[in-house]
């Protein structure tokens, strides 16, 4: 931007307002069209302002009827300005600021890299390889007025990067999936891409989950079982407690039929309930080593607690450079149409398909944003009956959605009612099928309700009058809340059952010992049917309806059914779902199953290469493709809402529900949670102090004060930040108008010059 009057011309250029010359070689609709791509470049005041301006065309003050310096207050930069400062003084300064430009910002660049080249390398700034070169020399040559120690502090420095960024290229080398995930990305687009680096995300951290598990709960079990350490086990002293909650049954091993091995590896049951694979397996108290005694229920509930932190960070640091992103990209509607006609283009693709088909996802784009701009201007053009005619409209859709989701729940409800009632009944008086159905009815309820209720959204949406974009992010909201709270539905209906007996509350044992004498292994095995029913009906729609369906699309693409059925496409949001809705269960589950992340990491490599060869042999991509950055900050958004809602089951589990007596390390303690308070208990007298300070009121009272206060000063900075990301638009913006008004005048004055 320009400063008022003649000291806003660069110095160093006064012959740009000399006479005008004929003889000029770029015409006025050529400067437009510079100015206008400079205008969405964002280029820096200096070298816009007067780019305009042809090399051999300067401006004449008698080609115009006022001097240079009336000539340059005429500029819309300077009467917003002179506008501004008549209103509001106090923002006098800050204008000011901000529109002061610098007598020469390459030499200021220059300035700042030269006082950072001990600091920093030349790869991080943008400049040419010229420049570049020139800096390096001047570096070398402040070299040689260095002490030896300066130099030798200088050169390790420098070989220490150079190691880092070696140690960083062989790890890339080492990534899972390295080489599929970049033919994917050069065929298909980073929007595709995201969602198969989302999937390798989640194999590491459900490998990582495992490990911890392994680690801490099985691992000094498994050294101890197998003589490998002299070690033994510690068994759970005996409590005064009935005797009645102490009984657990173990399966009949009468007559055996011949599918019940089949029926035990679906469900959990039979053989695998005696396994490592559940919670009951874990009745021990610990591990007594030579030095020292490992604490195996205190070890079982950190493990919890561990891998429950440690996805939290995990995708909230993972999810931050998505957030980053998107709020980079919170642009004006001008500037995003800016860039996506010249920034919208994905390098990365290399088939003549994919890029025929991002052609036709950026004409959606663009379709998409005048259709939101006719939905803006639909509804500042409402009538206030108009208005109350549509939020009627919505809030009748709306009661429908929460009725489907109303009835679905209950249907939930009412199934998982009907297997725990009925599943205790003998193996011999049902048949193979009634057996395994009513095992997996709760499975094929929730499953059914999953593959419903986004349909009956889709259809919904239609008649809300939203925006496209504002469909697509409300649809999704709508099955994420769906798929993840059918979960807790399942979930809590267990815990109902577990905690209520015939004849009302259950005072014995403190839950139903009758029906669930482990229940948390009974839980366990709850999940552990979900994950495997979830992984077969993966498996089977790729395999026989995927499958077939692209054999009929590609032989008998001659019929009018088979082309109004058309090509699967491959969705990504609705693939995300799937796998966040596995990985859910895992997080519940893996507290009373814990070997079930190591389920969770094989079903999800399966998966890796069943979608990929989806995607390449059956599927063809959504034209409604997502960009990578947006897209891997919705997986990971999506992924912490799975999150949050796992916490809340196991966090009523481990502190509400009374442990089970029967079985698990948890037989001697009221809740599972009662093991941090025992432990305490056993430290020193001061220790104990230092623990009670900081859970108490006392303390979390100042601390959730200061934390506020933080959290304020964050908002007040981010405010500051905005406003001012705010005013370096509004510059931009008055740059534009000072093009525009410069081209304008140049035009006039070439016609005046022209020979009549």
């Amino acid at each position: 931007m320009s400063e008022p009057g003649a000291s806003a011309l660069p110095p160093g250029r006064p012959s740009r307002h000399g006479s005008v010359h004929q003889g000029v070689q770029q015409g006025p609709e050529e400067t437009a069209r510079t100015a206008a791509c400079d205008v969405c470049r964002g280029r820096s005041v200096q070298d816009g302002l007067f780019s305009a301006v042809p090399e051999n065309l300067s401006l004449d003050s008698s080609s115009f009827s006022s001097p240079p310096v009336n000539f340059l207050q005429e500029l819309p930069s300077y009467r917003s300005v002179a506008r501004r400062r008549t209103t509001i003084p106090a923002r006098d300064k800050q204008s000011g600021a901000l529109l002061k430009p610098t007598d020469s910002y390459s030499s200021h660049v220059e300035g700042g890299i030269a006082e950072n080249l001990s600091s920093q390398s030349l790869r991080k700034y943008a400049l040419n390889i010229s420049e570049k070169r020139r800096l390096r020399d001047i570096q070398e040559t402040q070299m040689k007025y260095l002490s030896e120690w300066d130099q030798w502090k200088r050169y390790s420095s420098k070989s220490w990067k150079r190691f880092l960024e070696k140690a960083r290229e062989m790890t890339t080398h080492l990534e899972l999936w390295r080489d599929d995930i970049r033919s994917i990305e050069g065929k298909f687009g980073t929007g595709i891409q995201s969602y198969f680096s989302f999937l390798r995300f989640l194999v590491l951290l459900n490998m990582v989950i495992f490990l911890i598990i392994f680690t801490l709960v099985l691992l000094p079990i498994l050294l101890t079982k197998y003589k490998i350490t002299n070690s033994t086990f510690v068994l759970i002293p005996f409590k005064d407690t009935d005797i009645q909650c102490t009984l657990y049954p173990i399966s009949s091993s009468g007559l055996i039929y011949f599918y019940s091995y089949i029926i035990d590896l679906l469900s959990g049951t039979g053989f695998l309930e005696e396994t490592s694979l559940f919670y009951g397996h874990y009745t021990i108290d610990g591990v007594k080593f030579q030095n020292f005694t490992y604490d195996l229920p205190l070890a079982y509930l950190l493990s919890t607690i561990a891998y429950l932190a440690l996805s939290l960070l995990w995708i909230v640091k993972r999810s931050v450079e998505g957030f980053k992103i998107n709020l980079i990209r919170s642009e004006e509607h001008f500037q995003s149409y800016c860039n996506k006609i010249f920034a919208g283009w994905d390098f990365c693709i290399t088939n003549r398909s994919t890029a025929d088909l991002k052609h036709s996802s950026l004409r959606y784009e663009l379709r998409a944003d005048l259709e939101e701009e006719r939905i803006r201007q639909k509804i500042a053009g409402r009538t206030s009956e108009e208005t109350i005619r549509i939020y009627s409209l919505r809030l009748f859709l709306n009661c429908i959605v929460l009725a489907v989701l109303a009835a679905c729940f209950y249907a939930i409800y009412i199934a998982t009612i009907f297997s725990q009632e009925h599943m205790k009944k003998e193996i011999d008086k049902m048949v193979f099928g009634e057996n395994l159905l009513i095992l997996y009815l709760p499975s094929i309820v929730i499953t059914l309700a999953n593959f419903i209720t986004p349909m009956i959204f889709a259809r919904i949406i239609h008649y809300e009058d939203y925006s496209p974009g504002f469909e697509i992010r409300l649809t999704i909201l709508r099955c994420v809340f769906m798929r993840m709270a059918t979960i807790c539905v399942l979930v809590f209906t267990l815990g109902s059952k577990i905690t209520s007996c015939d004849n009302g509350p259950c005072e014995l044992c403190g839950y139903n010992q009758k029906l669930y004498p482990c229940w948390e292994t009974q839980v366990g095995q709850e999940m552990y049917k979900l994950m495997i029913f979830d992984f077969i009906i993966i498996l089977a729609v790729t395999l026989f309806v995927d499958f077939p369906r692209k054999l009929l699309v590609t032989y008998c693409s001659s019929w009018k059914l088979i082309q109004c059925w058309g090509q699967q496409e491959f969705a990504i949001p609705d693939n995300v779902l799937g796998i966040v809705y596995g990985q859910t269960i895992c997080w519940i589950g893996a507290f009373f199953s814990p070997l079930l992340p190591a389920i969770a990491t094989l079903k999800f490599i399966i998966i890796f290469y069943v979608k990929e060869l989806s995607l390449l042999y059956t599927c063809r991509p959504s034209p409604r493709q997502f960009r990578a950055s947006n897209s891997n900050f919705f997986f990971l958004l999506v992924l912490l809402i799975g999150l949050c809602l796992a916490i809340i089951p196991l966090t009523i589990s481990m502190t509400r529900i009374p442990s089970s007596k029967a079985c698990g390390p948890f037989t001697n303690y009221n809740t599972t949670w009662a093991v941090i308070p025992t432990t305490v208990s056993t430290f020193p007298s001061s220790l104990q102090s230092l623990v009670h300070g900081v859970t108490s009121e006392a303390f979390a009272v100042p601390f959730f004060i200061i934390i506020c206060l933080v959290m304020f000063y964050f908002i007040a900075l981010a405010g500051a930040h905005k406003r001012v990301v705010d005013q370096l638009r509004e510059q931009l913006s008055l740059e534009s108008r000072d093009k525009r008004y410069l081209i304008q005048k140049l035009t006039e004055a070439q016609q005046d010059l022209r020979p009549s």
